[in-house]
């Protein structure tokens, strides 16, 4: 074969090897369980490193037992050793010993792409994140972050205090969020009132607000978990970071819009991760 011939052979796409690093919601609403799913709907070969395992359904939390840190570190370092990984979101990471573990595994491994969910407090009230963590998680994860995504309950504490109640002071949270470590600080308007849900990316270059309608569901469970793990699905395949970010809320807004096809529990439910793959005809009942 001529290298004319060689170079018309395109090699096929690499598919992206991403890992989450989180807790276990045994509902699959959030947690490890809804990152596995967002990344298998949006082409990523997904991977899981539990770092808290919860008894949780739609209404609440009833239980939280943590991983022992070593134990946690392990999981981390054995995948390294085998398997290419080309981006890391973390979520619930739950206490500061496991805080600063991951913290150190992810600077031996160098890893370059890492999206940050700062789980506090899950939809219920139930507090997810120990306080002595949170300083280890400003101190320690977010200046290895590439994307930090806070909402504005968690903006605030990682600030220090001081209520966010409009895009005003979610564009200087964001700027003063990124003067802790993370390349891009993205700050999720969610729990503003109005009709759009305005979140901002400050980039460094400048900042952007990004809209999309709000849905009416009460099928809310999960969706800061599964906004960031779609970042972290993206990057490998994206152009930039705006553009993964970009995608991965048009994703969840058709995930939020396709929730109520689902009938998961009494309580906050889960979004519809899979409202691409799966179609009506598909769910209609045998015969």
């Amino acid at each position: 074969m001529n290298s004319e011939r060689q170079n018309m052979i395109k090699t096929p796409p690499r598919i992206p090897n991403v890992l989450t690093i989180a807790g276990v919601d045994p509902s699959g609403g959030a947690g490890v369980l809804a990152d596995l799913k967002t990344f298998s709907a949006l082409g990523a070969y997904g991977m899981g490193v539990v770092a808290a395992l919860t008894a949780q359904n739609t209404t609440g939390v009833t239980g939280v037992h943590a991983v022992p840190a070593d134990f946690v570190a392990r999981q981390i370092d054995t995948l390294f050793a085998d398997v290419r990984i080309d981006a890391v979101k973390l979520g619930m990471l739950g206490t500061a010993e496991i805080t600063r573990a991951v913290a150190a595994r992810l600077r031996r491994h160098g890893v370059a792409r890492l999206v940050v969910d700062p789980v506090m407090v899950a939809k219920s009230g139930h507090h997810l994140l120990a306080a002595d963590a949170v300083a280890a998680l400003r101190d320690e994860v977010l200046p290895l972050a590439e994307v930090l995504t806070p909402n504005l309950p968690e903006a605030e504490v990682l600030l220090g205090g001081g209520a966010i109640r409009d895009t005003a002071r979610m564009r200087d949270a964001a700027r003063r969020l990124r003067a802790l470590g993370p390349r891009v600080v993205l700050v999720k308007g969610g729990h503003l009132p109005g009709a759009e849900c305005v979140d901002v990316i400050d980039d460094g270059d400048g900042q952007i607000e990004l809209r999309a309608p709000r849905i009416a569901t009460e099928n809310t469970h999960g969706t800061g978990c599964t906004l960031s793990a779609a970042i972290a699905a993206l990057l490998p395949r994206r152009a930039g970071v705006r553009e993964a970010i970009r995608d991965a809320k048009d994703y969840l807004t058709r995930a939020l819009a396709a929730a109520d096809e689902l009938s998961v529990g009494r309580g906050h439910g889960p979004v519809q991760h899979f409202w691409r793959q799966w179609k009506a005809d598909d769910r209609r009942p045998a015969g």
